[in-house]
């Protein structure tokens, strides 16, 4: 249970099966309800070129792997300009075009990771202090250079699969 008191009462919860859900879910004994888990929302990018032939991994934060452009949602935020959001800041690129493909549940952070493909302008990225390095690279490229068994590398190989995401790596 990720959730350990009540976000109404501070009251400890207790798990209590949920008939309709049919698991046990947070129960607050002080304010007789569920309280569904809270989690973080995140979108990462596979960013490309105008003509799709090229896309973007960056190195972040002294580590030295290849991954996709991503970041958090922020509260009262869409998803869809958190990514332009997010595209603009780390890479200083303008979105033009972008498409949900895939979401997956990532328990190391406790957050919900929304994957999207997105199209840019421009050719020369301006990163910010997030972005350690960039490159632009092929697909096959990018598919051997990506951090194996990440979850930004099942993201980026089913996209490039036609939409068959394999999870079981991560």
């Amino acid at each position: 249970m990720s959730m350990n008191f009540c976000t109404e009462c501070g009251e400890k919860l207790e798990l209590r099966y949920h008939e309709s859900e049919g698991k046990e879910l947070p129960y607050c004994p002080r304010c007789g309800a569920f309280r569904y888990p809270v989690f973080n929302t995140a979108v990462s990018m596979i960013v490309l070129s105008r003509d799709k032939s090229r896309l973007i991994l960056i190195q972040q934060y002294g580590k030295p792997w290849n991954v996709l452009c991503a970041g958090y949602v922020n509260h009262g935020e869409d998803a869809e300009d958190a990514v332009a959001r997010e595209v603009r800041e780390e890479l200083g690129l303008t979105v033009e075009t972008l498409r949900f493909n895939h979401s997956r549940y990532y328990p190391r952070t406790n957050t919900l990771m929304l994957n999207f493909t997105v199209t840019v302008a421009e050719e020369d990225p301006h990163p910010n202090w997030e972005v350690d390095a960039w490159r632009w690279f092929t697909p096959e490229e990018a598919r051997a250079s990506i951090k194996p068994g990440s979850l930004a590398a099942a993201f980026l190989n089913g996209y490039l699969d036609g939409g068959v995401y394999d999870f079981s790596g991560c």
